[in-house]
């Protein structure tokens, strides 16, 4: 099973965010993540406002299926 869980890391101690999935004894992989250098960081919600679109008949069965349907 892998699941991911998050937490802080301070004072060298790891403090869990979220309560890991199991309690038993575990190996883990720890990743630091630097957010002032992520791209994510950079990114403002709603900026793709208007650079998409989706068609009228998005939702309709496609032609080229009709056969499977």
């Amino acid at each position: 099973m892998h699941k991911t869980v998050e937490g802080i890391f301070e004072n060298g101690k790891i403090i869990f965010t979220e309560p890991p999935p199991i309690q038993t004894k575990s190996n883990v992989f720890i990743t630091f993540l630097d957010f002032e250098k992520s791209p994510v960081s950079n990114l403002t919600l709603g900026s793709w406002k208007g650079m998409y679109s989706i068609p009228d008949n998005f939702n309709e069965p496609m032609e080229d299926l009709k056969d499977y349907m």
